[in-house]
């Protein structure tokens, strides 16, 4: 059985909102993916091809995460 901290990572990025509010647009229109808020921190849901696509998205924008 696959370890779900694994799996939550291939299927999730975590970012504090702030750095989200500039690359909303560009994710939801070319990324199938669900974003939900939380206090400080965002996460952008989707499969994990799209959540790798979306994070070489954002890292070509200049997003740092990891």
């Amino acid at each position: 059985m696959p370890d779900p901290a694994i799996l939550r990572d291939s299927t999730q990025i975590v970012l504090p909102c702030g750095i989200l509010d500039e690359h909303r647009e560009g994710l939801d229109a070319e990324f199938t993916v669900t974003m939900v808020e939380g206090d400080r921190r965002c996460r952008i849901i989707g499969s994990p091809i799209e959540i790798k696509a979306a994070s070489a998205f954002l890292a070509r924008h200049g997003v740092n995460f990891g």
